[in-house]
Order: structure tokens, then C-alpha cells, then sequence
């Protein structure tokens, strides 16, 4: 309790907790809208909301690809210099972050989907997994290997392992590359021509979309973002840097214009400018923001299990007119923070104290060999 009591009292990226805050709202009320017939109901009310949150609200995803970028820039390769220690250790920790309360809110659903399924018939209510679909979501290779996912939002965990992955791979090929020199131009050369190549070629085709080159454009935005943020650099790096980030997504957005490139560009700029910038957590607004970015995971992870359940409740219970069904989309939603909330104390924390307990047992010899073993928040 006393170190979750100093965490909150440091200060933190109130920039970042902010992004991550608001996008997590977006996908929950994304999901309500989409899934569920809760939403069908109450679309009388408020039509338009419903079906931009349909449908619009979903690239909010976005926020947490250039996020994931820009920490994991921060964390593997803060100054951009190539190498990585031990980049399977590295890779290991990810997993190991991502995974295991993943596997928790996994299982949740399954419980969830065959509870409602006593309750409503809808499309949103998966059938049973088999063990080969659940052995596919615990090693995070659902989608690869053409596994229906169990719960709504669970490709992007999967896709968020598979890029941490590949910016790893690319740090350690840049490190054999550079044979120890400086070359500070290496990996942001290395990591434009990703960006590039994911926006001008493997974003355009949906067949792509459960591997990371699909959407590393957005993930790499956000790793450059960290390295021209860095305040610290002559202003003529930190130009090229930007230029490294605009041309390619202009070019891309010239030659096909999609949204939700355009807001990854949007963010990954937000980051340069204030991504770095601390505030004081003690005052009650940033204190709220920063309790939601920070269960935000958590909230994505359970979110779909609870409206599920609460759009089953509504069904069998309760009214269809559009009055009662709306109320009922606002309790998922406040449900869903406040499951959130208790999943990120009682499963991801002790889950991540477990992890982190491992992971110094086994990269205790790795530090004696003098590697340099970090992680990403």
C-alpha cells in the first residue's frame, strides 16, 4: 500500500495518462455501441452518437499504438543508439507484463459469454473455446493463427507484443550493424524506412492486419517522437527527427487518406511537444487522470466480459424501450471502470509483482554478464 501511495504522489507523464485515459473511454463506448443490443435499442435516442461510436470511435486504438512506441523508445533505446543486451530476456519481460492478466480477463470472458448466453441470443456472445483456440490466446498467436478472438479488443494485445518484439529484433540488428561505434542515425533511419514501408504498403491491406508491419507505422511514430522529444539534442537533429516523422505519413495520407493515421500523426506530435512533461499528481483532476490511465489496461482487458453481462441483464430484465436500454449502456460503462479498477489491484499488480519476482531471478545472471535488462511501463 505505501509504494502504491508514493507511485501516486511522483510526479508522472500527464500527457500521456490523459491520451490513455480518453482512449480507453473511447473503446469501451465503442464496444457498447458495436456489440451488444443494448445499443440497437437505444439508438432512437441519439442516433448519431451511436454511430460514431460505432464505428468512428474504434480508431481510437491509435493513441495506444503511438503510446506504446514512444514508452518503449523510452525504455530499450532512450538517447536512440542501437543494441539491445539481451533481447530475448527483453522480450520475455514483455510477455510476461502483457500475458498473464491477459490470460486472467481471457478466461473471464469465457465465463461471461456462456453466463449471458442463459440469458440473451446475440451475434456478440462467442461459442465455447476449444483448448487449441485458449492455448492460441495464452501465447498470444490467436490471430497468426486464425483463432476467432475469445473477447473483443484481444488482437490488440497480440499486436502490441508482436511490435515491442520487432522494435527489439531491429535494436539488436542495429547494434550488430554498428559493432559497438556510436551511430545515431542508424535506428531513426532504420525505423523511418518501417514506418514507411508499413504505411505505404502493409496498412493499405487489411490481409496484413494480424501482424506487426501492419501497424508499426503508428507504433514507430510514436518511437520517434521519443527521440525528437529529447530536448537535450541540437535543434538541428531534432528537425530531421520531425522531418522523419511528417514525410512519410504525409506522403501516405496524400496517397491515401485514413483517419486513423492521421490521428496517430496527431499524437505522435502532442508527444514530441509534451510527451516528456511532468505534472504534480496531488491535485484532484490530474489525480482522477491519472488513476484511469493508469488501470486503462485493465479496463480493456475486462470492459467486454462486464458489458457483455450487463447488456444480458437488460435483456432478460428490463424494458427494451430506448430509455431504459440507454441507462443501461451508461451502467456497463460505469461498471466497467469500476471492474477495471478492482482487475488492475487484485490480478494485474499481484500478477506483475509475481512476473517482475521471475524475471530477477532469471536475469540475475544476465546482470553479473553486464547486461543492461529494462522494461517498459
Amino acid at each position: 500500500m505505501t509504494a502504491t501511495r508514493d507511485l501516486r504522489s511522483q510526479p508522472q507523464f500527464g500527457l500521456i495518462n490523459l491520451l490513455k485515459a480518453v482512449a480507453a473511454q473511447l473503446i469501451v463506448l465503442h464496444h457498447l455501441a458495436f456489440y451488444g443490443p443494448m445499443a440497437d435499442r437505444a439508438r432512437p435516442l441519439l442516433p448519431d452518437l451511436i454511430d460514431w461510436l460505432g464505428d468512428t470511435a474504434r480508431i481510437a486504438v491509435q493513441v495506444f499504438l503511438v503510446i506504446g512506441g514512444f514508452l518503449a523508445a523510452k525504455s530499450l533505446a532512450p538517447t536512440g543508439q542501437p543494441g539491445v543486451s539481451h533481447p530475448l530476456a527483453a522480450i520475455g519481460h514483455r510477455y510476461g507484463k502483457l500475458a498473464p492478466p491477459f490470460i486472467a480477463a481471457t478466461l473471464l470472458a469465457v465465463v461471461a459469454s456462456d453466463w449471458a448466453s442463459g440469458w440473451m441470443t446475440h451475434d456478440s456472445i462467442s461459442p465455447p473455446p476449444t483448448l487449441d483456440q485458449l492455448g492460441a490466446h495464452a501465447l498470444l498467436l490467436h490471430g497468426v493463427l486464425g483463432f476467432d478472438s475469445v473477447a473483443a479488443g484481444a488482437w490488440y494485445v497480440a499486436i502490441d507484443f508482436q511490435l515491442y518484439a520487432l522494435l527489439v529484433a531491429m535494436l539488436w540488428l542495429g547494434g550488430a550493424i554498428a559493432g559497438g561505434r556510436p551511430a545515431r542515425w542508424l535506428m531513426p533511419a532504420a525505423v523511418t524506412l518501417g514506418v514507411a514501408v508499413s504505411l505505404l504498403h502493409f496498412n493499405l491491406d487489411a490481409g496484413w492486419d494480424v501482424w506487426a508491419l501492419y501497424f508499426f507505422g503508428s507504433y514507430g511514430l510514436g518511437v520517434l517522437a521519443w527521440w525528437a522529444g529529447d530536448r537535450a539534442r541540437r535543434p538541428g537533429f531534432v528537425l530531421a527527427l520531425l522531418a522523419m516523422i511528417l514525410i512519410p505519413a504525409i506522403v501516405a495520407l496524400a496517397l491515401d487518406f485514413r483517419s486513423r493515421i492521421a490521428l496517430a500523426v496527431l499524437t505522435a506530435g502532442l508527444l514530441v511537444l509534451f510527451g516528456r512533461s511532468t505534472i504534480d499528481s496531488t491535485g484532484r483532476f490530474w489525480s482522477a487522470v491519472n488513476t484511469l490511465g493508469r488501470i486503462s489496461y485493465s479496463v480493456f482487458l475486462v470492459h467486454f466480459a462486464v458489458c457483455l453481462l450487463v447488456n444480458a441483464a437488460f435483456t432478460r430484465f428490463v424494458s427494451p424501450e430506448a430509455e431504459p436500454q440507454a441507462f443501461g449502456m451508461a451502467v456497463a460503462w460505469g461498471a466497467s471502470l469500476l471492474a477495471g479498477a478492482a482487475f488492475h489491484r487484485w490480478v494485474e499488480v499481484p500478477l506483475g509483482a509475481a512476473t517482475r519476482f521471475v524475471t530477477r531471478l532469471v536475469s540475475r545472471p544476465l546482470a553479473g554478464q553486464g547486461g543492461n535488462f529494462v522494461s517498459v511501463r
